[in-house]
């Protein structure tokens, strides 16, 4: 007579996790969560399944930066500084511009100088290929 007590038990247990997950996201913002999906996304389908959720949260809040992050996965495995470059060429200014801000909130820190120049200068050609008002127009030469 034991036995109906399993799928009870099973059931509860399910459903105290899913509390507790649910808990850990919502208390400081999620920093406590953060370790512990670290440590389940070294499981494959686990990992896969966060990979999954996480692009289609970025695809519904931001679709300049998902299509940039997709563009850029191509790279992503083996970033030589030339690959990087000509992802980054092949970008919109929109999703450039996503992309940047998005690596910039993250606090990604360029390894060197040489690095931190070329995202410089990427950003001011983002901000320069961005549609001006219409108070800044061409002066005349006299």
């Amino acid at each position: 007579m034991w036995w109906l007590y399993v799928p009870l038990i099973v059931i509860g247990a399910l459903v105290v996790v899913f509390g507790v997950l649910v808990l850990l996201g919502r208390f400081r913002n999620g920093a406590l969560l953060r370790p512990l999906v670290a440590r389940l996304s070294r499981i494959g389908f686990m990992r896969r399944f966060f990979t999954r959720i996480s692009t289609a949260a970025i695809e519904r809040q931001n679709p300049e930066l998902a299509s940039a992050m997709r563009k850029l996965s191509t790279v992503s495995t083996n970033p030589n500084p030339q690959a990087v470059q000509k992802v980054m060429s092949r970008l919109t200014p929109a999703e450039r511009r996503a992309y940047l801000e998005a690596s910039q909130e993250q606090g990604e820190e360029a390894p060197n100088r040489q690095a931190r120049r070329r995202v410089e200068r990427m950003q001011q050609q983002a901000r320069s290929s961005s549609p001006r008002s219409g108070s800044a127009r061409k002066r005349k030469r006299r």
